[in-house]
């Protein structure tokens, strides 16, 4: 009875079964995936202005890489270019002026001399436009081996105080003191933003990196603020690590890490240390945020100015700004143009046949910047 009746059963699944899907035209004949349209608001395809900063060392290449791929994909952006280096003594009022009036800036590496007495040029940035927030974006890019696999962090780290305060003097000859300020204002602010970064993009676990089993008044502050914070957020998981064990978890572990707070040494620290273990500084995109500017560049400090020897080949990697500057068309609300770069980078990066000496190959910036531009949709 049961073989007799299994043709029958057959064509009664057969008939019961929905159609297959058919491809969409204009859609290579594969299978349509579709998702909620991104509806602007009137006037929001406005071209915008974003003010450049190409800087030292290898950062003309990479903003070079930047612009021709901006007009590649014909992005409703234009720049306002300014020339600033790191040996300047203060950052021009023109280029302040000019990230007030735009609110939104793009910048290569300014050289910090070591020692002397010319202060950093970046600080000064942070702290005339108050970033108080900087952001740096650490994972695992597909094709892109590396001895870790699973990472995806996000470090924000407060950028206008700490031992980046550069109160110092020298209290008499041999000896010299520095000043290491927390505020609880700037310590709540960091920790809310990352909360609130945490919320808005699904992340499940925000870590406090402290040393406040030393510094138990300046770190123990950080803290207080934190926890307060984490209190506001039950849906969110938060935890706290010392910053010793949290930098031997972070080469042994990364894959245990969401989203990640901290004071502003520490997360300068943190962030390279976590860029060089998915792929090295030349690949971790970031930015630098505050109430009403927001300044991007590469992810990692590390390596953002190159050496003479990059430069002269021209071959530095354009991959971080280009990502850099993904995130900034997504903080202009330009959603498909990010999506649009992201991808060609993503896919770049993946095939493997253009890419930098610090990926393991021989190509220079404008190989990779051309790959790029083919690879956009």
């Amino acid at each position: 009875m049961a073989r007799r009746s299994a043709p029958l059963l057959r064509c009664l699944v057969a008939a019961a079964s929905p159609p297959a899907p058919q491809p969409l035209p204009g859609h290579g004949g594969g299978l349509a995936r579709r998702t909620v349209t991104y509806m602007p608001r009137p006037g929001d395809g406005t071209p915008r202005a974003v003010t450049l900063i190409p800087g030292d060392g290898i950062g003309p290449l990479v903003t070079g890489a930047v612009q021709q791929v901006m007009e590649a994909m014909h992005a409703p952006v234009y720049f306002e270019t300014y020339e600033v280096h790191g040996d300047m003594p203060t950052v021009p009022p023109a280029v302040i002026e000019s990230i007030r009036r735009n609110k939104v800036c793009i910048k290569g590496g300014l050289a910090t001399p070591v020692g002397g007495g010319v202060s950093s040029l970046n600080m000064q940035l942070r702290k005339e436009l108050d970033l108080y927030a900087s952001l740096v974006h650490c994972s695992n890019l597909p094709g892109l081996p590396t001895r870790h696999e699973g990472v995806d962090i996000v470090v924000i780290r407060e950028n206008t105080e700490g031992e980046y305060s550069g109160l110092e003097h020298e209290v008499v000859p041999g000896v010299v003191e520095s000043l290491k300020v927390i505020t609880k204002f700037c310590s709540e602010r960091v920790a809310k933003y990352a909360f609130e970064y945490a919320y808005l993009n699904n992340r499940k676990k925000v870590t406090a990196v402290h040393k406040a089993n030393i510094m138990k008044l300046a770190d123990g502050l950080f803290l207080e603020s934190c926890r307060e914070v984490a209190s506001k957020y039950p849906g969110i998981q938060y935890n706290e690590m010392i910053v010793d064990n949290c930098s031997m978890q972070l080469v042994s572990k990364p894959e245990q890490f969401d989203v990640m707070v901290t004071p502003n040494l520490y997360g300068n620290l943190v962030a390279n240390t976590a860029a060089g273990i998915v792929g090295g500084t030349g690949i971790m995109p970031g930015g630098n945020v505050g109430q009403d500017y927001a300044v991007f560049e590469q992810g990692a400090s590390a390596g953002n100015v190159g050496n003479e020897k990059i430069v002269e080949q021209k071959k530095a990697n354009p991959v971080a700004l280009l990502l850099s500057s993904a995130m900034m068309l997504r903080h202009l609300q330009f959603p498909s143009f990010a999506d649009r770069l992201e991808t060609a980078v993503k896919r770049v990066v993946a095939e493997g046949t253009y890419r930098t000496k610090d990926l393991g190959g021989t190509s220079t910036t404008q190989e990779v910047t051309d790959a790029v531009i083919a690879n956009l949709d």
